[in-house]
């Protein structure tokens, strides 16, 4: 194969990029795109649910601190999260400021909102950075019309462009807690328009497996008093498999730890069962179930291993649900705080070591940035607010320990590390950098692979807090696609260009610069993508 000379231009207002000679190049045998998962299976994978249902009083939705605030009201011994995001990686424009609180050294503290579509995108680059394969975009069913549409499409349409710039996947979950009788229609309703009109299915970035675009229904057959039957979760079911123009979907059905024996949080109706015999996947809710290492391993034997069993023998899939601990005093102050506590990360590895032994194939991690219920596994930090509020932190382990975690749990999945009931041994080698080194200069990384089909990666550094745009450009000097546009640290970075512009459409085959600007630098490489 040849190899790309590498070349820099120099950067002038008004530069038009020049071409280089003719290259004849083969696609075969490129190595794989670093990074970018594979989207045509869930098997082997670790799938974080993603709420993505915080928001601020300043943005378009209008809807307050929406799932901050206790009351609607948020202020110190008024707030419904039991930990607090680290918001030290984030820019200036992510941070809003929570009124009263403030740290034990008196600092603001701040919030993010999942509203900005630059800290969803900041999210799918740690779920890349540690090796997290993607996430299930929860859609609240009973607030599928006015803000709350716009609230969930909003986030839908950032979790697309965070899966396309960073390699990840993403697929569709319908909660369908709180609707009431006959309003699942609301859902066909809402599925009928993300295909329709938003065409998520032919993302290349939505999660498939076995060649079927995969769509989850979470809150089948719970025990809890639910408005909606069975009846109307199967006629669902049957619409997402087997409609002409809107089926033909793997479906996944969320459904109550013991929906096999129809016992404890499941309704004791065998139309339970007829329903996850029509589904493909059968994820059963595990959270706040075991509480201790203990009951992790009674868990297991007791209600994975039958699970499996039953899943193998009716031929469909088993997603076990994980999850780190488990803690909602601020929401619900007659529970104790810390209810299941994390153990420094013993309790959710000894999930991923117990499940995976016992022959799971793929993972839902619960969950991504849930501080509601205290099981968010993204960067909380150690250092919370003080006063009338109280809040879980991450027992001194670093802010990143539970991505670090569910990515090595990927790995003991795969098969990559070996099945171990000990929590791997943790060295800079295991992860990126992500600006925690200080540079002595600036860099621009020639990208890797190259050729490349269909993504690439580019690393690099900067050497002080500044202002940072990389982005591609054709060898006329037009700008295809805008890889990072804000404020960073001083640090080392990584990032990902999937082959696509700006509106999702695939480059054709040919040579491309990526450019990196600063206030007081710039640089560009020369790239080039074989379809």
């Amino acid at each position: 194969m040849m190899r790309l000379t590498l070349t820099y231009f120099a950067c002038a207002a008004g530069a038009v990029f020049g071409g280089v000679p003719g290259m004849s190049l083969s696609a075969q045998n490129l190595p794989a795109s670093p990074g970018r998962v594979n989207t045509a299976t869930l098997t082997g994978k670790v799938m974080c649910g993603y709420q993505g249902w915080f928001a601020v009083p300043s943005d378009a939705i209008n809807r307050g601190w929406y799932h901050y605030a206790m009351g609607g009201v948020l202020e110190p011994g008024r707030c419904k999260f039991d930990l607090w995001p680290d918001m030290s990686d984030m820019g200036d424009d992510e941070k809003y400021a929570a009124p009263g609180f403030v740290t034990a050294s008196g600092e603001q503290a701040y919030l993010f909102s999942s509203q900005n579509r630059t800290t969803v995108v900041r999210h799918f680059r740690w779920m890349q950075d540690y090796g997290i394969d993607g996430v299930f975009v929860q859609r609240f069913a009973s607030e599928v019309r006015g803000a709350g549409l716009t609230q969930f499409n909003n986030v839908l349409e950032s979790c697309r462009a965070g899966a396309r710039l960073h390699g990840r996947s993403y697929a569709v979950m319908y909660d369908l807690s709180g609707l009431k009788l006959g309003q699942t229609s609301s859902v066909i309703a809402d599925w009928k328009m993300l295909v329709g009109t938003k065409k998520i299915t032919n993302d290349p970035t939505y999660q498939r497996h076995n060649d079927k675009p995969v769509v989850a229904v979470w809150g089948i057959g719970f025990s809890d008093g639910r408005q909606y039957t069975l009846q109307e979760c199967e006629a669902l079911v049957d619409f997402l498999k087997n409609d002409t123009t809107y089926g033909g979907c793997t479906v996944m059905v969320g459904v109550p730890t013991h929906w096999r024996t129809l016992q404890g949080d499941a309704v004791a109706d065998s139309l339970l069962l007829t329903i996850c015999k029509k589904a493909d996947i059968v994820s059963p809710w595990f959270v706040g179930r075991p509480h201790t290492l203990e009951a992790v391993s009674t868990h297991a034997e007791g209600v994975v291993v039958p699970d499996l069993a039953w899943c193998t023998y009716y031929g469909r899939e088993y997603l076990p649900v994980v999850f780190p601990g488990f803690s909602w005093h601020n929401m619900k102050p007659e529970s104790p705080m810390n209810l299941i506590p994390r153990l420094k990360g013993k309790f959710l590895w000894s999930q991923y070591y117990k499940y995976i032994g016992s022959g799971a194939t793929m993972i839902y991690q619960a969950m991504f940035d849930e501080i509601d219920e205290g099981t968010a596994i993204f960067k909380c930090t150690n250092d919370p607010p003080v006063g009338a509020s109280m809040f879980v932190d991450y027992e001194g382990q670093p802010t990143d320990t539970y991505l670090w975690l569910a990515g090595q749990g990927g790995r003991m999945l795969r098969r990559e590390v070996a099945l171990s009931d000990s929590i791997p041994p943790r060295s800079p080698a295991d992860v990126e950098d992500r600006g925690e080194e200080h540079p002595q200069g600036f860099q621009l990384d020639q990208n890797y692979p190259n050729p490349f089909n269909p993504g690439t990666q580019i690393g690099y550094e900067i050497p002080e807090d500044t202002f940072v745009d990389i982005s591609i450009y054709s060898l006329v000097g037009e700008k295809v696609a805008t890889l990072v546009n804000r404020t960073q640290p001083a640090g080392r970075y990584r990032i990902a260009w999937d082959g696509m512009n700006e509106e999702g459409l695939k480059m054709p085959s040919g040579v491309y610069v990526g450019r990196l600007h600063s206030s007081s630098y710039c640089m560009s490489k020369k790239m080039v993508l074989i379809r």
